[in-house]
């Protein structure tokens, strides 16, 4: 079966919304996200991303772009889900933040060559329709020396149970009745490193991602959502994602652009 991408337009309008199940990628993974690439940018920044250009490439409703926003980059997110954009603009507008929004898609960028100091690509990868041509696309747009930061979730047994049989297809487990992801789609660490290579795009770290809750509680947790006896904002904080040891079921890392 396919993707179901166009669920992003049926929900994106609420993505800020506790119940909303797409929420559940801001209630631990935001903060797990972000606290790997700051120690990321402190590392390769020194200085810190003030002031920089940066790019959130299927932004969403500006979950991440929000946080880059509020460490005093200049952000541009990019999404083509029209409802979500409304939803970024809205909510960023809400908060007293300053972000450009634009309608397009990772394939084909709205944007001119080597204008971003840093590009943020996360829970995108795995959906995209020619990922060789997304990866092309945001090397396009990134200065020479610009840091490229991205998760996706690798293709293994792990990620087969969790995020395909556990997440999606169990009735009493499941997210939302729709086809989130397709095993298929998945990328190894290898298979994601040619690409950045072959783009011109030199890797340089990577960092597991996963939830640390404890087994049982997180399938605990996981039928509360799906009976609506607590949120999907709390399902996401009791998972408690962060950064793990090994990526057997998805991974954070960065690239940087060469000369």
């Amino acid at each position: 079966m396919p993707i179901d991408n166009e669920l992003y337009d049926r929900l994106g309008g609420s993505w800020w919304d506790e119940d909303n199940p797409l929420n559940l990628l801001h209630g631990s993974l935001t903060p797990a996200r972000m606290d790997y690439f700051r120690t990321v940018l402190r590392h390769r920044l020194g200085g810190g991303p003030a002031r920089l250009k940066a790019l959130d490439i299927g932004c969403g409703a500006g979950l991440l772009a929000e946080e880059f926003a509020r460490l005093g980059c200049e952000v541009t997110g990019v999404d083509p889900s029209g409802p979500a954009l409304a939803a970024a603009r809205r909510h960023a507008a809400e908060g007293g933040l300053d972000i450009h929004y634009l309608a397009g898609s990772g394939e084909e960028l709205p944007l001119d060559d080597r204008s971003f100091d840093v590009v943020l690509c996360c829970d995108v990868l795995e959906h995209v329709a020619d990922l060789p041509r997304v990866i092309a696309e945001t090397a396009r747009v990134m200065k020479p020396g610009g840091l490229y930061l991205f998760d996706t979730v690798n293709r293994t047994a792990a990620s087969w149970l969790l995020a395909i049989k556990i997440l999606q297809d169990w009735p009493q487990t499941r997210i939302i009745d729709a086809q989130l992801h397709s095993w298929y789609m998945f990328i190894k660490p290898r298979e994601l490193a040619y690409l950045l290579q072959r783009s011109g795009l030199q890797p340089g770290g990577l960092a597991g991602l996963a939830p640390r809750a404890n087994p049982l509680a997180a399938l605990s947790a996981l039928r509360s959502a799906r009976r609506g006896a607590i949120s999907y904002g709390e399902l996401g904080r009791r998972l408690d994602f962060g950064q793990v040891r090994t990526t057997a079921l998805s991974y954070m890392g960065y690239a940087v652009r060469g000369s």
